[in-house]
């Protein structure tokens, strides 16, 4: 059976480590020598356990198990930093934060821009409808009330919450961002959100105006009504 295409393009498991690895190394030169501490140190603990128990061959092979786990989890949370902070001060950092969230949820990045470039993402999971922002405390929060109008039409009964994310006084840092959308309370099952993001889906998305004076001709588009 012939590959697809994109199966062809797709790097393999190993190639994708050695990629990760070189980012935590640029983010981080010290990441990957703790890395191969963490899981040397596991094994290491366990040999000497053994030596102590009597029980050597057995517990060389739980800290074979256990040495890699261990490697493993301290590379992901190093990936994970290290995917932080490439992502941070980028124009859309916390679309690529949200967008990598596991679960139910649906993302729909920059559902509203202004001249600035300040975005607001949607985001529909468990919670309800999380709103997030992207640009100063002092010119966001006049977008996040205005799509919050524009969702409640929409999504009525339906909880709507609005984060800054940023590091200005009251926002969340991209770092903590899907820690803190963990933590918001569980009000909608599963079918409701996808019930709630189709309806959502329906509503115009809104567009930053051009700055300055329209070109000499140009007309404004107009809405199309239903």
């Amino acid at each position: 059976m012939a590959k697809k295409p994109e199966d062809q393009e797709r790097p393999g498991r190993i190639k994708q480590l050695r990629m990760i690895a070189g980012i935590i190394k640029q983010a981080n030169p010290k990441g990957m020598p703790i890395v191969y501490a963490s899981a040397l140190g596991t094994f290491a603990l366990c040999v000497v356990i053994g030596l102590v128990t009597g029980s050597i061959w057995y517990l060389i092979f739980i800290g074979l198990m256990l040495s890699l786990t261990v490697g493993l989890v301290v590379f992901g949370q190093l990936a994970q930093r290290a995917q932080y902070s490439m992502l941070h001060g980028q124009p859309g950092a916390a679309a690529a934060i949200l967008q990598g969230m596991r679960g139910t949820w649906e993302v729909a990045p920059a559902v509203a821009v202004n001249r600035d470039q300040d975005i607001v993402h949607r985001v529909v999971g468990f919670p309800g409808v999380i709103l997030v922002s992207e640009g100063p405390g002092s010119r966001v929060q006049k977008m996040l009330v205005a799509e919050k109008k524009r969702v409640q039409r929409v999504a009525l009964d339906v909880p709507v919450y609005d984060i800054q994310s940023g590091d200005g006084e009251g926002q969340v840092p991209i770092a903590k961002l899907q820690r803190h959308l963990m933590k918001l309370p569980r009000n909608l099952k599963k079918p409701a959100v996808y019930e709630v993001n189709n309806r959502l889906k329906a509503l115009p998305q809104t567009l930053p105006m051009p700055k300055g004076p329209l070109p000499r001709g140009a007309k404004m588009p107009r809405p199309k009504m239903r």
